[in-house]
């Protein structure tokens, strides 16, 4: 990704966390990035591309972030309760990616469709965001995918991989959950290991 392009995003996220995205001015992001308006026009379309382009980042981080859970540890069980921490953790630091998980978007927040939408602009494809953006059953679903497969990979536990996609579920939606409504003393960990089939405790 171009610098001027990341240094965009990160002037747009931090305005974001200062003022709400209605007041965000194109010009005032462009400046703290260091770049011209033109550029940060080029680069984005408009205000709802760079707020496209925004979200899109920020979901990508958080997948990232899974990946990275599901790769810290041998254990199956380990697995999922550090996916189930990442994913509380993401969102309580994260307006964007707690908005992206529940669907609750505050009048704080930029609030992209998240389908498709077709444009006109010249900016290139691939700089623009127009695809679609994940809804919070995409996130499970793609959280409980890549669940899976990482343990259902060489060397992985021997589960059936129904049972194994309902258990990575389970627990995509228990840590949802936890988002929505913080648990209490031992917090997702607890639960998640208590939820987790017999077999994997």
């Amino acid at each position: 990704m171009p610098a001027a392009r990341e240094s965009l995003l990160d002037a747009a996220y931090t305005a974001l966390a200062h003022r709400p995205w209605s007041t965000v001015r194109m010009v005032d992001v462009a400046a703290v990035a260091g770049v011209s308006r033109q550029t940060l026009y080029n680069e984005f379309g408009s205000k709802e591309g760079l707020a496209r382009a925004l979200v899109r980042r920020e979901a990508d981080g958080y997948l990232a972030g899974v990946e990275r859970a599901l790769a810290a540890h041998a254990d199956a069980r380990e697995r999922l309760v550090a996916t189930a921490e990442w994913t509380t953790s993401a969102a309580r630091g994260n307006a964007l990616v707690r908005a992206m998980l529940t669907g609750c978007w505050s009048e704080r927040l930029p609030s992209p469709t998240l389908s498709a939408v077709p444009s006109s602009s010249a900016v290139p494809a691939q700089r623009r965001a127009d695809g679609p953006l994940p809804s919070p059953a995409d996130f499970v679903a793609l959280v409980r995918d890549r669940a899976v497969a990482a343990l259902s990979g060489p060397g992985a536990m021997r589960a059936d991989v129904g049972e194994l996609a309902g258990a990575c579920e389970l627990v995509v939606r228990l840590s949802l959950s936890c988002v929505a409504a913080p648990p209490g003393e031992g917090g997702v960990t607890e639960l998640v290991r208590g939820a987790l089939p017999r077999q994997w405790r």
